[in-house]
């Protein structure tokens, strides 16, 4: 059987997003499966698959924003800005207070420069940084702008040599925690680190949305995979919803534009932070999803055409 569809995965610990992706695949027995943002090993949470025909809508849905569950320490730093790496400075952080390292904490909401880790997978020159860090080098990158949207649920625990903030962050896609984490350091002039991460949402799923490696195999041997497989048009929901008449439909199944005249509004789309609503998903008369079109001129253009060529 050929699936089509986002499955949520809850990605466990010491797994590579790729490792999910390859079990995902000898599960499914479908080659045509794709992630939607990639989590380090250590990191724990929403990984979003798209299956089959659904890997044509990584770009939209990998763009969404992330959010994610974070604790840091302050008093110590590594080479790779969380606690797999190597110690590279220690402080005395005995005189911070509670209120000092909230208000750091917090003034990171909005947009803000990041320097990329030399642990990323970023590209210089056709090589990736992380490789470029495992030969002992270090070079210059250029900042990115990212957007912290929010910073919520923040807990400040002093005791012990290490003080540690917990918060929940909302934020675009290309953030970086561990540097975050390392930058609200040196905003109090203090090494700091990322201790635990969790991705708690990607876009529109939560953990309420996963399954675990173990569930969906099981749910596949039940026959069951349809409770957790989310149709293509439902995963970008962001997108507002369009019905066209007949003569429309029939020709947007062909990829050709149609007039915006044609078009009947049914939803306006699942707000989401950063998430403008440039496409719009078209449907048929009797609710068949055609695809993502762009509104252009008073057209609206193909983008990605799910339905099949219908027959006039």
């Amino acid at each position: 059987m050929s699936w089509e569809g986002v499955v949520p995965v809850w990605k466990p610990k010491g797994w590579t997003s790729h490792d999910v992706v390859a079990k995902a695949r000898r599960i499914l027995k479908e080659k045509r499966i794709g992630h939607t943002g990639t989590l380090d090993p250590q990191v724990t949470g929403v990984l979003p698959l798209c299956v089959g025909r659904a890997t044509r809508l990584v770009e939209y849905i990998q763009e969404l924003p992330k959010a994610y569950r974070v604790t840091m320490a302050f008093g110590y730093a590594t080479d790779t800005e969380d606690d797999t790496g190597e110690v590279i400075a220690r402080a005395d952080v005995s005189a911070l207070e509670e209120r000092q390292i909230a208000s750091a904490v917090l003034s990171f909401v909005g947009e803000i420069d990041q320097v990329p880790p030399m642990y990323s997978a970023v590209k210089v020159d056709g090589k990736r940084l992380y490789e470029l860090a495992r030969e002992g080098k270090t070079i210059e990158r250029k900042a990115r702008r990212v957007s912290i949207y929010e910073i919520r649920g923040l807990d400040v625990r002093m005791a012990g040599p290490y003080p540690e903030a917990s918060f929940e962050v909302v934020c675009s896609k290309g953030t970086y925690i561990r540097t975050l984490c390392a930058d609200i350091g040196q905003a109090l002039r203090v090494p700091a680190v990322m201790r635990e991460l969790t991705r708690t949402a990607s876009g529109p799923f939560g953990p309420e949305h996963c399954v675990t490696l173990e569930k969906l195999a099981s749910r596949v041997a039940e026959g069951k995979l349809a409770g957790v497989l989310v149709p293509p048009d439902r995963a970008v929901g962001h997108f507002p919803a369009y019905r066209l008449d007949r003569e429309a439909a029939l020709a947007a199944s062909r990829g050709m534009p149609v007039p915006a005249s044609a078009a009947a509004k049914t939803e306006d789309g699942m707000p989401l932070p950063g998430a403008a609503p440039a496409l719009a998903r078209l449907y048929g008369p009797d609710g068949e999803f055609l695809g993502l079109y762009r509104l252009d001129g008073g057209r609206f253009k193909p983008e990605k055409v799910f339905a099949a060529p219908a027959r006039g």
